[in-house]
């Protein structure tokens, strides 16, 4: 499976370069758009420059010099966030010549890089977020158990075994605490990253009490939001926004927080295998996540969220898009019930689909407008192809 590309995001990526003059790639790192890149400039006549290597950043030491010769073809530029200042010399290049496909950006960091391309790209640049594996992407190669426990990291995925699985993991979460976090010019104490990187393991699922977590860190909440900033910013922890409707109920107002990468959750909680995962105390959250990450990444112009009033009734997720309400229930059960908490919201927020999400062999009506499915179904009637 090494080398194995999705047609989605190959597809995805030819779209973007055929209607503007850059496309930028952003996701976490090692999640395979590096692979992408070389394959989409395989038959064409580009270059490719890896921005973590000091001879390929040399060659960026005349920007206007180095863009001019190499205007006749594509240029890649992998791990951008850290040449941030390369934008303004892209900015005018483009100016000059405004025909699609001219670049192919990749970029491991979203905030930063996101708002330098918004200022100096703004119309110029299409830009994509590449997921770690879907299951769509892998369903004929692998089942949904063994990218549950071990993520969708290309290298974690297609290991011979989970002992190599589970070491490539460790290996990924040292080195992004030891080289990765640095290289972005985040001066962060790392024994305390690695430290709260663990403890958010344990809160997977739940509403975050800043107050609280922060008095476990010993920081003051400032600091803490900061350094969950740079998890957010780095792909490795989601934050999901509480639903904001006028119910006439008390509403949760924190957000939830997950890991995204359930390989990595599994790492960082020491789980090995798949009967070690259904033993954990954390089973429940950790499908709930893998479940959410699967359904946003086909999802992508939803925007969603999660409702919990102040008696305890849950929505786990909530996907809007103009007019358009979904609501899913996430279960890890053969035989799931949904609570009564969740009929009631599902009526009072008129939604125009509820789906609960379960390991099902068939897809069923549970009660009338509200269906019981599994998840590589809820993605075949959802995703966005």
């Amino acid at each position: 499976m090494h080398g194995y590309l999705p047609r989605r995001a190959e597809a995805a990526l030819q779209r973007a370069l055929s209607r503007a003059p850059a496309a930028v790639i952003l996701g976490p790192r090692q999640c395979g758009k590096s692979t992408l890149a070389r394959h989409i400039l395989a038959p064409l006549d580009a270059v490719y420059l890896d921005l973590q290597d000091r001879t390929d950043r040399a060659r960026l030491t005349e920007p206007e010099i180095f863009l001019e010769h190499h205007r006749a073809g594509l240029v890649c530029l992998d791990e951008i966030q850290l040449l941030p200042e390369f934008f303004s010399a892209l900015r005018s290049e483009i100016d000059r010549d405004r025909r699609p496909g001219r670049f192919l950006i990749l970029g491991s960091a979203s905030r930063d890089l996101i708002r330098q391309a918004n200022e100096t790209l703004a119309g110029r640049v299409a830009q994509l977020e590449l997921t770690p594996f879907l299951l769509t992407e892998v369903a004929t190669r692998t089942d949904w158990k063994t990218l549950w426990v071990r993520g969708g990291f290309p290298d974690s995925l297609m290991a011979r075994d989970e002992r190599d699985s589970v070491d490539w993991r460790q290996d990924f979460i040292r080195t992004f605490l030891e080289r990765d976090i640095p290289a972005l010019g985040l001066d962060l104490p790392l024994p305390l990253m690695e430290r709260l990187w663990r403890l958010l393991a344990h809160y997977q699922g739940q509403t975050v009490n800043y107050s609280k977590l922060a008095g476990v860190m010993d920081l003051s909440v400032p600091t803490l939001k900061r350094y969950l900033g740079v998890l957010e910013q780095t792909y490795m922890v989601r934050l999901l926004a509480p639903f904001d409707a006028n119910l006439k109920k008390r509403l949760v107002r924190s957000p939830k927080i997950y890991l995204r990468d359930s390989g990595v959750l599994h790492a960082l909680l020491e789980i090995v295998d798949f009967d070690h995962l259904l033993a954990h105390p954390q089973v429940g959250e950790s499908w709930e996540g893998f479940v959410i990450e699967q359904l946003l990444a086909v999802m992508p112009r939803w925007r969603p969220a999660f409702l919990r009033t102040g008696n305890g009734a849950e929505v786990d997720l909530v996907m809007e898009r103009g007019q358009e309400r979904l609501i899913f229930e996430i279960k890890l059960s053969k035989a799931p019930q949904p609570s009564r908490g969740f009929h009631t919201l599902v009526a009072e927020l008129q939604a125009d689909a509820a789906t609960v999400i379960a390991p099902v062999d068939t897809p069923y009506e549970w009660r009338r407008g509200i269906w019981v499915m599994d998840l590589a179904a809820a993605i075949d009637r959802w995703g966005e192809a």
